[in-house]
This record gives C-alpha cells, structure tokens and sequence, in this order.
C-alpha cells in the first residue's frame, strides 16, 4: 500500500534524509521517498504492520510536523 504524507517543513536536503531513515526504521516500510520541493513523502508499506498514524509519528520523531494526504 502507498500512503502520501505532506510536510511544510522541509528547508534543507537534510530534511529529507532524516525524514526517509525514520520511516524506512519502521518494521513494515519498504520505501519511503520524500520529495523536497513539494514536501510529498510517499511511503510503501503492509498497511497491517504499520498504519498512517505510525507514519506520522515517525516524522515527528524526527523532528517534522506532517499529515496524511489524499494525493
């Protein structure tokens, strides 16, 4: 399943590092690509191990505010 998170917040290519090593963490995730102009992060994961919240999470975790988008 492809969950799509927005974040505001990216101002540096660090941004999205940090942001991709904390979802890909997740027991579940298989890839997590977040693109820095738009501040898309499309993550690919079993939606029975890992649910949008726990995305979320993760991004904050990091440090990021983001929420789950419809496109």
């Amino acid at each position: 399943m492809k969950t799509i998170l927005r974040s505001q917040e990216l101002s540096c290519p660090s941004c999205v590092a940090k942001i991709e090593k904390a979802l890909k963490n997740l027991d579940g995730v298989q890839e997590a690509t977040v693109h820095f102009n738009t501040g898309r992060i499309e993550v690919e994961h079993d939606p029975e191990r890992v649910k949008a919240e726990t995305l979320v999470a993760a991004v904050k975790s990091a440090g990021y505010e983001a929420r789950v988008s419809a496109f």
